[in-house]
């Protein structure tokens, strides 16, 4: 009998990894679907699951290694699951900009414990996850990472502003470089994603990209073959600068 494929989706009660679970789902994926706010993770999965597709709640707070660890453990442990093959580290906050206007403070006058914040989440949230379920993929040698960057953070072109996101989205892309580099031989793929300025709560009402377009972009980094490129970052699955 087949295995099942099992994916695990950080911050994907609403927006970008939501649209990720749900397209995932119906390529067959049992996904895990995670959030900060258990009752609307709970109602996105059960609106997926009313849809026809495979999923399965658990709450997830990547700032905390408690939370981690419960859910590595649930994943472990749950005659549902038991390993792991794509993991998609999407949760992630831009409290420097305001949705409405697109503005934030120059790096000068933005508060440390507003970039620690970023730094912590985005950055080191992403890491701690990881670090927690690479044994999942490594029980059957197969896995594939998707972390969920920025143009923000990529070096070529840089500008000012939103100093705590960019270092966070910079972070993630040295981030894939490494794990890229270290995974590879065991068969396990990790690439960035630059989603483009999206219409959800983050982005804002004026954005102009495609939420649907762009989870499809993760998707396919999520599902790719493994003489696949690794460590890169994609945009439009084109690869991009650092």
């Amino acid at each position: 009998m087949a295995r099942t494929l099992i994916a695990l989706i950080s911050g994907s009660s609403r927006g970008l990894g939501l649209e990720t679970a749900r397209q995932l789902a119906a390529r067959g994926y049992r996904v895990v679907l995670t959030g900060r706010d258990g009752l609307a993770g709970k109602a996105a999965a059960d609106k997926l699951t009313g849809e026809g597709h495979d999923v399965v709640h658990h709450p997830l707070d990547v700032d905390h290694d408690h939370s981690v660890r419960r859910l590595a453990a649930f994943i472990a442990d749950d005659p549902r699951l038991g390993h792991l093959d794509v993991l998609v580290n999407n949760a992630g906050i831009f409290p420097e900009r305001d949705p409405q206007t697109g503005t934030g403070p120059a790096a000068l006058e933005t508060p440390l414990k507003t970039v620690r914040q970023t730094w912590e989440t985005n950055c080191l949230g992403a890491l701690r996850l990881t670090q927690a379920v690479v044994p999942l993929m490594r029980r059957h040698g197969y896995g594939r990472i998707v972390n969920i960057s920025s143009g923000y953070g990529q070096l070529d072109g840089m500008g000012g502003g939103f100093v705590g996101y960019r270092l966070s989205k910079a972070g993630i892309n040295v981030l894939t470089r490494v794990l890229a580099a270290e995974l590879q031989p065991e068969g396990i793929l990790v690439n960035a994603i630059d989603p483009g300025w999206l219409p959800t709560r983050m982005g804002g009402p004026k954005a102009t990209g495609s939420t649907a377009a762009a989870a499809a972009d993760v998707v396919w980094a999520a599902t790719l073959r493994g003489d696949s490129p690794t460590g890169r970052l994609f945009h439009d699955r084109r690869p991009m600068p650092w």
